[in-house]
């Protein structure tokens, strides 16, 4: 019998490690990604440029662009200036805008990227997705995996705290998003990709039993490694399906409904997994994700991030139209705003017991 495999889109090289910027170039020319150097750095106006200084006279054939904000028209501008420059590479060097800009440009030219992530918010590090701001609000659009991914843990500690925790939020609630495919397999019969659903759970539960801090070198691996399984298992599905669920909706939801409001990603959409891990009966599960959220410093009730109960349940009740053809237990409670009200008193109260 014919053996039968799949290739996986992934980058050809994850360098995560202290120190892993200081041989950018010779990483890049070992791996056949640019030997000439001719690179075009789309850097952020914080960590990018600062960045920017240690790194230019090791990269003399690098073009660098400064990028202003997170949105479709800093994409486009961005590969508009870089057109008809005949560079290898793009590189994405800041946190999760810029990468997410240098993504969506680096597809609209037809080069391949490279993200150095200078923190760890979020799993759009390493992910097929580039999320960026639009006129009504915000999209995501379909780019290839990164080529390549740089992490230096040197960097990612001069980062604030808030950032590490915001992507362990984002991590811990792939647990809640398996959970919403899996149920909608049952009830609807969608399919689930089992490579996915396995790398994304393991990034999941990697941090969620990991007994670190934010500030142990062991701990930020961990973290980091998860966000790369994320991205990948999204590749691997082509939606993001294996990193977002209800959690994700709540979310979105908390975005549209309040914009000049809205908290970190990762601390809405870990929130979002443990009440949505509440809402699916998993009260035990519900408690430890809560539990470790709280060890990290996260928020586990509105309250936390500035929002009253009242706003809490507005966006649990609205999230469903946030990504409509999704299902989750969102969708399969249709619980009313009464319902949804005395569900969160009940998980409050378990939480805080």
């Amino acid at each position: 019998m014919p053996v039968l495999t799949r290739l996986i889109p992934s980058p050809v090289v994850v360098d995560i490690n202290g120190g892993a910027l200081a041989d950018l170039a010779g990483l890049l020319a070992d791996q056949r990604i640019s030997s000439s150097g001719k690179l075009a750095i789309a850097v952020s106006g914080g960590s990018g440029l600062k960045l920017r200084d240690r790194l230019a006279p090791e990269l003399p054939g690098a073009d660098w662009y400064p990028v202003d904000g997170g949105t479709i028209d800093a994409a486009v501008k961005l590969a508009d200036a870089m057109r008809g420059k005949r560079y290898d590479a793009v590189v994405g060097l800041g946190g999760g805008k810029i990468i997410d800009v240098a993504k969506y440009a680096a597809a609209r030219v037809g080069l391949p990227m490279v993200a150095v992530a200078t923190n760890l918010s979020h799993d759009g590090i390493c992910s097929p997705v580039s999320t960026l701001d639009n006129d009504n609000g915000r999209g995501s659009y379909g780019v290839p995996t990164p080529i390549a991914l740089v992490i230096d843990l040197d960097v990612i500690r001069e980062a604030p705290v808030r950032y590490v925790r915001s992507g362990i939020g984002d991590a811990i609630s792939n647990l809640s998003a398996i959970a919403d495919w899996e149920l909608s397999h049952r009830e609807t019969g969608e399919p689930i990709d089992g490579l996915a659903a396995a790398m994304a759970r393991s990034a999941g539960e990697s941090v969620l039993r990991h007994p670190g801090g934010v500030g142990d070198d062991a701990f930020l691996t961990t973290l980091a490694e998860g966000l790369v399984l994320s991205g990948i298992a999204m590749s691997i599905s082509g939606d993001t399906r294996p990193s977002s669920g209800a959690c994700h909706e709540i979310s979105h939801a908390f975005d549209l409904l309040y914009p000049k409001r809205a908290a970190a990603h990762g601390e809405q959409v870990g929130l979002g997994a443990a009440f949505a891990m509440y809402l699916r009966g998993a009260h035990e599960e519900s408690g430890l994700i809560a539990e470790v959220l709280r060890r990290h410093g996260l928020p586990v009730t509105p309250g936390e991030i500035g929002f009253s109960d009242e706003e809490f349940v507005k966006a649990v009740e609205y999230a469903p139209q946030t990504r409509p053809g999704r299902y989750t237990i969102l969708e399969h409670l249709d619980l009313s705003a009464d319902q949804i009200k005395d569900a969160y008193a009940d998980y409050a109260k378990t939480i805080s017991s």
